[in-house]
């Protein structure tokens, strides 16, 4: 990760705060000094926080959570938008819609909803509707696309939440706070720094701090994805030479089976030759002497002669 240099913020005006009057008690640590009624941000210290901030990105990014980055005023909405579709990640830059996090069940009806006409549009039923039904249709689309197009990729609830002007935004912080997903925020001198997990202090009204910042957080998060997928492509290396070495197992065991088959049925039948070998001797040790003996009994008995005759 590139580390943002103090020279950069203050050329971007990150350092102006909001008026004197206006201050949060809260902010006091981050407040370098007052100058003509405007508080200065202390940028020492929006340099160290942005580095923690973009550290904890990264590893949420690395881990294939998605980040949903809020900003709708008017500043900030074409910046966010745009640094958020850079690196693939959910953006609501129109009207907060309530519930989002909270209520996400019902936002994701919606989504489907888009879809539905998105299909119909496709198959050819749309044009089966009259003339009235698809204005009215093509309207409802047009109106679900502004407010919750740039999140019908995100399936679930994001890993964390990234808010530009948390006065404003406030209805998203408290949906997070309840949820407990992780704040990050570009906190200015009029808010309450308590009220997220990890911030910048700079100034939210300028869109050339806004970009400053953004480019920053930008550069975290896609280093984090670029780790993701490198870590993904060793695995399945990893998974293939796995697979590999367990088929080279495999074909080693099968032929050695097939050598220890072939060396034992080559035994029996060595061993069955024998016996059958030696059952044939034996039955015609048999047969030969069985022939003998009827050969002698068949034979006819000399007449000996008597003492007397002679």
């Amino acid at each position: 990760m590139e580390k943002v240099e103090v020279k950069d913020l203050l050329d971007a005006g990150v350092h102006f705060g909001h008026l004197t009057r206006k201050w949060d008690p809260n902010m006091a640590p981050y407040i370098y000094m007052e100058r003509n009624g405007i508080h200065i941000i202390n940028l020492y210290k929006t340099q160290a926080k942005i580095e923690e901030t973009s550290e904890a990105l990264h590893k949420i990014a690395a881990s294939g959570k998605k980040i949903l980055f809020v900003a709708t005023k008017k500043q900030a909405k074409d910046i966010v938008a745009e640094k958020a579709g850079n690196v693939n990640m959910p953006y609501i830059t129109e009207r907060w819609p309530g519930g989002m996090l909270t209520n996400f069940v019902t936002i994701r009806k919606a989504v489907k909803k888009m879809d539905m006409i998105d299909r119909m549009k496709k198959d050819g039923t749309f044009l089966s509707l009259s003339k009235k039904e698809r204005l009215q249709v093509d309207r409802q689309r047009a109106k679900l696309e502004k407010n919750l197009g740039s999140i019908s990729d995100m399936t679930r609830l994001p890993g964390a939440l990234f808010v530009v002007d948390i006065k404003r935004e406030h209805i998203a912080i408290k949906e997070a706070q309840k949820l407990k997903i992780p704040i990050f925020a570009m906190v200015d001198t009029n808010s309450d720094p308590r009220e997220v997990d990890y911030l910048i202090p700079a100034n939210d009204d300028a869109s050339k701090s806004i970009d400053c910042i953004m480019s920053a957080v930008e550069a975290a998060v896609a280093g984090g994805l670029a780790e993701r997928k490198s870590d993904k492509a060793e695995k399945d290396a990893k998974s293939e030479k796995s697979l590999a070495a367990k088929k080279e197992v495999k074909a080693e065991t099968k032929t050695e089976e097939k050598v220890e088959v072939k060396t034992e049925t080559k035994a029996e039948v060595k061993v069955e030759a024998k016996a059958e070998t030696k059952v044939e001797t034996k039955t015609k040790a048999k047969a030969e002497v069985k022939a003998e003996a009827k050969a002698e009994a068949k034979a006819p008995v000399a007449p000996v002669a008597s003492n007397e005759e002679e």
